[in-house]
């Protein structure tokens, strides 16, 4: 199945956590934070976009920010461009 987000939104494929934290103590699920990094897999209308984000982009977003869709059990984020709060690079 293809996801098209509509109007202004991106999907975004939210990065996973790290399981383990530097000092080596495994941390279970229920522990782990929200991801705020992901990657950006699909981009709206580009008439409507006010940035230029684009498909393969690295991005920062808040927490608690867009809608979480599951397809072919992976996990997406809708969201509006607005939400995303920076793009990362290397």
């Amino acid at each position: 199945m293809t996801i098209e987000p509509l109007g202004a939104r991106v999907l975004i494929r939210p990065l996973a956590q790290e399981s383990k934290t530097s000092s080596g103590i495994i941390l279970p699920e229920t522990a782990k934070e929200k991801p705020q990094q992901g990657i950006i897999e699909a981009v709206g209308s580009e008439e409507e976009m006010m940035s230029d984000l684009a498909v393969g982009n690295r991005v920062l977003f808040p927490k608690y920010s867009g809608t979480e869709i599951k397809v072919d059990d992976v996990e997406y984020l809708i969201m509006d461009e607005s939400d995303v709060l920076a793009r990362l690079s290397e």
